[in-house]
């Protein structure tokens, strides 16, 4: 019997439980369970409380255009050979009919180069073109395209939930490219074991943050990230025991249960997940923003003393009240970090299921 059906052989009770997003980029505890027989059914939409900081690494679908610039060629003349054509947020798929997945790729082709005209496919936003530019020889055999990629993204954040296929959400919040703004497109990724070595308290103007070490190898993956959307990151955990140590299980509630007054946050701090009390005060059913559906204040004396609040790191921190799953902290308000948003429970739900 895995860990995640030992957890629902059981009734388990526990305490009940910026803006700019609250991912935490890395420089790349066990509280006691009170278990009683199974008296009370378990629902369907039943899922373990997360909590926990994982080490995040994700490959984007395709090289990520981040910018263009002018090239000096051998000529000693500036050119410009991808202006107009390629532009940011765009991604490379392929060079010359052959597929491009990393920017290796696309450095080894220009190694190759039979001829100085190159035809990039390009994926922009739905649609896929071929565009016609003429590579640049900067040194004698070295052509360059004029143009700053990027084919990976790392750091650090929260883990929500698990439900009962062994699928996580996490985040609260899509992953964004720092440099473009875009939502990252992912071909692959994976969950990775991290240890948090400092906490940057937050002030009224400049967000906190985690700092953490990930080391990004077979022994410390704990899962794969399937998908990045902006109600946050979702795929499969394959070392439960590891990354749900406590294994407790809550109902998910909807979003019309959710009510203004206490909650709790499960967070990382001093060497363990805790809870914290916060205040709901605000619940938008129809916001703007996906992830910004609840409005929440933390309370909790500790955590304002070590914290300041909510900082980079924490997004993806399952909310609680009434001992069900509401939401998950997703931002801080730049200009007072005891305030952010959440995202409900139950959206993230639905974008699992997709």
């Amino acid at each position: 019997m895995n860990g995640w059906k030992r957890a629902l052989a059981a009734v388990v009770f526990s305490a009940g439980t910026f803006a700019s997003g609250c991912l935490g980029w890395a420089a790349a505890g066990y509280i006691p369970q009170e278990e009683e027989t199974a008296s009370a059914p378990i629902g369907e939409n039943a899922v373990l409380v997360g909590g926990m900081p994982v080490g995040i690494y994700m490959e984007t679908d395709g090289v990520l255009v981040l910018d263009t610039q002018s090239i000096e060629g051998i000529d000693g003349l500036p050119h410009e050979p991808a202006q107009n054509l390629v532009k940011e947020g765009d991604y490379i798929v392929g060079i010359n009919q052959k597929q491009v997945s990393r920017k290796e790729d696309l450095t080894e082709a220009l190694q190759h180069l039979e001829d100085t005209q190159v035809i990039l496919t390009l994926r922009r936003e739905t649609q896929t073109l071929d565009v016609r530019l003429d590579a640049v020889e900067a040194q004698p055999a070295d052509y360059k395209l004029g143009i700053w990629v990027r084919d990976n993204i790392q750091g650090l954040g929260t883990v929500t939930f698990l439900d009962q296929n062994s699928h996580f959400g996490a985040l609260g919040h899509g992953i964004h490219d720092a440099d473009t703004s875009v939502l990252m497109q992912i071909r692959e990724g994976s969950l990775y074991k991290t240890s948090i070595r400092s906490i940057l308290k937050g002030e009224n103007g400049i967000p906190g943050s985690m700092e953490g070490m990930i080391v990004y190898n077979t022994y410390n993956r704990l899962g794969t990230i399937d998908k990045n959307t902006e109600a946050g990151i979702y795929g499969s955990v394959e070392e439960l025991d590891t990354l749900f140590p406590e294994q407790i299980p809550v109902e998910v509630a909807t979003k019309e249960e959710i009510e203004i007054g206490d909650a709790t946050i499960r967070c990382f701090l001093e060497d363990s997940v805790q809870e914290y009390t916060v205040k709901i005060t605000g619940v938008d059913y129809e916001a703007e923003e996906i992830n910004k559906g609840l409005i929440l204040q933390v309370t909790d004396p500790l955590l304002l003393e070590k914290t300041g609040g909510i900082v980079q790191g924490m997004s993806g921190s399952p909310i609680l009240q009434n001992g069900r799953l509401i939401g998950a902290v997703t931002h801080v308000f730049v200009n007072d970090p005891t305030k952010g948003y959440g995202i409900f429970a139950e959206t993230m739900m639905a974008q699992l299921q997709e």
